[in-house]
């Protein structure tokens, strides 16, 4: 690996940075991943992605990465609580479906994991960056349902925080307290700002302004299903 790493080490503790020939490769990766994307099926309307979808999503993954900067607090073994980071690449899935929202996920981990990686194996890479993110696309599992926002949106939620649990349990278990179970370690940890930022994000979208404007949002970029949607609206 290390072609593509470098070991750092401080205080005791090594994790690995990416060399110039791994941030090439992640580069070629997500636009793989764009690449890809343009020939994916949509799930809801069998069409390949179009300009605009391809617009909207890279325009919603650019905002959850720039509010993902926005901490409202940070966790000392990394995770924060941000503004509303984690919607944005959820909204994805709710407006094109399950394989635009997986997409989008996967392109929003590859970025936060070019940006401000923190990596100490490979495996743990995969949990923390790849499938953690992806599975934020989950979202587009209950796009066509009434109150699809919602729900989709805490699926992708229950997602993330599997693998970021589960991360936690195999990578980070050493710091557990004493007598602690891990498990309960790594999901008090991981909960305490996955699930308050959940918390935050849900509560905003209860608010109708809120509400309404993410119903025209749908309406007005979803090219084939306008009429549909604006008879199944959010709420």
């Amino acid at each position: 690996m290390s072609l593509f790493f470098n070991a750092v080490t401080s205080d005791g503790e090594t994790t690995y940075s990416f060399t110039t020939a791994g941030y090439a490769a992640l580069i070629i990766v997500l636009i793989a991943a764009v690449v890809a994307a343009c020939f994916f099926k949509n799930t809801k309307d069998q069409h390949k992605f179009s300009t605009r979808q391809l617009v909207v999503s890279g325009m919603c993954i650019a905002l959850a990465f720039v509010l993902s900067n926005v901490k409202i607090f940070k966790m000392p073994q990394g995770g924060s609580i941000t503004l509303l980071s984690m919607f944005f690449v959820c909204f994805v899935g709710y407006l094109y479906g399950l394989r635009s929202g997986l997409m989008a996920g996967l392109a929003y981990g590859l970025l936060q994991m070019i940006v401000d990686p923190y990596i100490i194996s490979f495996p743990q890479m995969l949990f923390d960056y790849i499938f953690s993110f992806t599975a934020l696309g989950l979202s587009g599992l209950t796009s066509t349902r009434k109150y699809g926002l919602y729900s989709g949106y805490l699926i992708g939620i229950v997602g993330r925080m599997t693998f970021a649990v589960i991360s936690g349990v195999i990578f980070f278990g050493m710091y557990a307290p004493e007598g602690q179970n891990v498990w309960v370690y790594s999901f008090g940890y991981n909960g305490l700002y996955i699930i308050t930022e959940a918390v935050i994000t849900v509560i905003v979208l209860l608010i109708p302004g809120v509400r309404n404007g993410l119903n025209q949002v749908r309406v007005s970029v979803n090219e084939s299903d306008s009429k549909r949607i604006a008879m199944n609206k959010i709420a």
